[in-house]
């Protein structure tokens, strides 16, 4: 007795020989999304020079640039990936006999890959200039916290009695800066002074403090060199120590604020690229679903 088959049991699915990868259409969408990016940048560069200004208050803030070279950044990513992910769409060749929802996945697949080798492009293009401004957070903090005391210490080492080249030789002038300007410099001792005072002063930005100590005989020092009395001389320690700790807290002040713009525009970055990559993939399912339509209709 036979049992009758159903012939869909029986008959084999067959597997196309080619490939589903229409490598050429996505080629083409990643340069015609590097190029809408580079002549976008080019724009928003114009753009951000026309917000400055040497002249003070007449240009945009420091914030006010930086949230709008980020928006900017935004909308460039977000403009080149629609475009190469819709021409990759329009470009790729039409795939016969397979399923709707297939379509729809290669086609975003394709824009997706797209905007990956647009990114790929960029970043080979852009990489020094990308890298430079993640870390410049991290280099600014190091360098304003550090550098000044690093260098101002190598200095004092070398017993280089020149206060300028240590960056202390404002503050050693405001220190030994004489009581009536009209008296004249009393002897080569000064230039010992001026050396000693730049010693004790870079000797506590490495410690962080002045001691006491140092504080009394620096007091001292600018009395008799000033013909200051020692209550005048001592306020004036005060006062120059009070200027060089609001200058380091100043200084710590733009690293940070360095350091969280930085962290910041690369947190955007990151997001306005994976919103980039889906922008791609609707970009090139419409794309070629408006490329299986006019196939469609001109056949018809």
């Amino acid at each position: 007795m036979t049992i009758p088959v159903s012939s869909a049991a029986v008959i084999p699915t067959e597997e196309s020989s080619r490939s589903a990868v229409s490598w050429g259409a996505i080629f083409a969408g990643a340069v015609a999304a590097s190029a809408l990016t580079l002549v976008l940048m080019l724009l928003g560069s114009g753009l951000g020079l026309t917000m400055i200004s040497p002249w003070s208050n007449e240009g945009a803030s420091l914030a006010t640039f930086a949230v709008s070279t980020a928006v900017w950044l935004v909308i460039v990513q977000w403009l080149s990936s629609a475009f190469g992910g819709y021409v990759t769409g329009r470009l790729r060749t039409k795939w016969v006999g397979v399923h709707t929802d297939e379509v729809f996945f290669r086609d975003t697949a394709h824009g997706v890959m797209a905007w990956a080798v647009a990114t790929l492009i960029i970043a080979g293009a852009l990489g020094s200039a990308v890298s430079s401004t993640i870390s410049a957070g991290v280099q600014a903090t190091a360098t304003l916290t550090a550098g000044a005391t690093a260098a101002t210490v190598a200095a004092a080492s070398d017993g280089t009695p020149d206060a300028g080249d240590t960056g202390t030789g404002y503050f050693v002038d405001s220190l030994l800066r004489p009581a009536d300007p009209r008296t004249p410099p009393t002897t080569a001792s000064t230039g010992d002074a001026t050396a000693e005072v730049s010693r004790i002063l870079v000797n506590s930005t490495a410690k962080g403090e002045m001691s006491e100590a140092d504080k009394t005989y620096l007091g001292q020092l600018v009395a008799a060199r000033t013909g200051l009395s020692d209550t005048d001389a001592k306020a004036r320690v005060d006062s120059v120590l009070k200027s060089i700790n609001d200058a380091k807290v100043a200084a710590k002040e733009a690293a940070d604020t360095a350091r969280k713009t930085s962290a910041t525009v690369a947190m955007i970055g990151a997001l306005s690229l994976l919103i980039g990559a889906f922008v791609a993939g609707v970009g090139a399912a419409l794309g070629g679903r408006q490329r299986d339509d006019e196939a469609i209709y001109l056949v018809s």
